[in-house]
């Protein structure tokens, strides 16, 4: 999953690609590079990230997709937990609803769920907790909230097949704990007896920053590492910005994999 940020405030490349015609180009590259899925989003979940309306975000995030449904050639996936903008994406074509959320917004109760459904859509939904758990809870917590989050899917008529969990790296954790979640992976996308697809993103994020001591613009190749281990766990996506490198690693584990 190749990341296209049309923000001006991303933590990695906000500002980057914020016309239409700039995250043309980047889509196409992505895609060439070798992206199976592409991600918009138009809102910063970077910490501190000022939060924007529906109507801030759907006035941002239109213009975007009524340039690039037309011409990408994989799936498109929108990365917003706010309901109004999911309906309006997935009337204009999108493939998959990206919720930092995990369908939990309190201000809108199910509201995700329900979009998904109406428009049969794949959901992801990612561990995003109110307050850092205690390490020795963490994985059990994170398991906790999945249950939920599945609860609110079927509940609104969501298919379980159609639920990819994320594990939320860099998001109420941490350094210590986005580790400590890498190496349980394989535990979290199993939960009362049944196994869900899993999407990381790990991508260029602090913890990798506070492990190696590396600015962002010198994160791809532990990103790539991180990647690695996702996939051995289990993992089915990889959300990346550095497209063409990751997708090679990738590549070269699965055949390793399928070797007898």
């Amino acid at each position: 999953m190749g990341i296209l940020n049309v923000t001006p405030d991303s933590f990695s490349d906000g500002g980057k690609w914020n016309t239409p015609e700039q995250a043309k180009r980047h889509l196409e590259q992505m895609v060439v590079d070798g992206a199976d899925i592409i991600d918009i989003g138009a809102e910063s979940s970077r910490p501190g990230f000022r939060p924007m309306s529906a109507a801030e975000e759907m006035e941002r995030l239109r213009p975007y997709l009524e340039c690039l449904l037309k011409v990408c050639p994989v799936p498109v996936s929108v990365d917003t937990f706010k309901a109004e903008t999911a309906r309006m994406a997935a009337e204009m074509g999108v493939h998959l609803l990206n919720d930092i959320r995990g369908l939990q917004n309190e201000e809108e109760p199910g509201a995700m769920a329900r979009v998904a459904a109406e428009y049969g859509l794949p959901v992801v939904v990612m561990h995003n907790p109110d307050r850092m758990e205690k390490t020795g809870n963490l994985i059990p917590s994170m398991l906790d909230f999945f249950r939920r989050s599945i609860r609110i899917a079927k509940e609104n008529g969501v298919s379980g097949k159609s639920v990819i969990l994320d594990p939320g790296i860099g998001f109420g954790k941490t350094a210590e704990q986005n580790l400590t979640v890498l190496k349980h992976l394989r535990e979290l996308a199993e939960v009362d007896g049944m196994a869900y697809p899993m999407l990381l993103g790990a991508s260029r994020k602090s913890f990798i920053g506070h492990a190696l001591g590396l600015p962002v613009e010198e994160r791809m190749e532990a990103t790539g590492a991180a990647c690695v281990a996702g996939i051995l766990a289990g993992v089915s996506i990889v959300r990346v910005h550095d497209v063409r490198p990751i997708k090679r690693m990738c590549r070269m584990i699965d055949a390793v994999l399928e070797a007898e």
